[in-house]
């Protein structure tokens, strides 16, 4: 039993202290490659599930992502640490719960094309 003078982890305003890797179940990696800081992350028109089986991390994430954001924009408005959002994303995702939209890869443009763009540019 705790005396009255132990100290307790608490903070006032957020009550309780969890540790990041508590939430995660002790996992520090995301199972999605190109979940990146700009990778798009909205909530799925789907059924919601059985609330008990949500967090209150997933849900938050699920009602913010009704309007698309992005990955580094749920970490900020979360307050929670990046490496843990993009876990819980990747759990969502896995839940088809919400969709990731990855960002676009720019192809590079053929080499004769920008050897003409070039030789065009030097001619002026």
């Amino acid at each position: 039993m705790a005396g009255p003078d132990d100290e307790l982890w608490v903070d006032d305003a957020a009550g309780p202290v969890v540790r990041p890797f508590a939430v995660a179940r002790g996992r520090t990696r995301h199972a999605h490659k190109g979940l990146d800081l700009i990778a798009v992350v909205v909530t799925a028109e789907v059924a919601m599930p059985d609330p008990r089986t949500l967090t209150p991390e997933d849900e938050a994430i699920l009602e913010l992502c009704v309007r698309p954001q992005s990955v580094a924009d749920v970490a900020a408005a979360l307050a929670l640490p990046l490496g843990l959002v993009r876990v819980l994303l990747s759990d969502l995702s896995d839940r088809r719960l919400v969709a990731i939209q990855r960002p676009a890869t720019t192809a590079f443009p053929d080499h004769r094309l920008l050897k003409e763009v070039i030789d065009g540019l030097r001619a002026l």
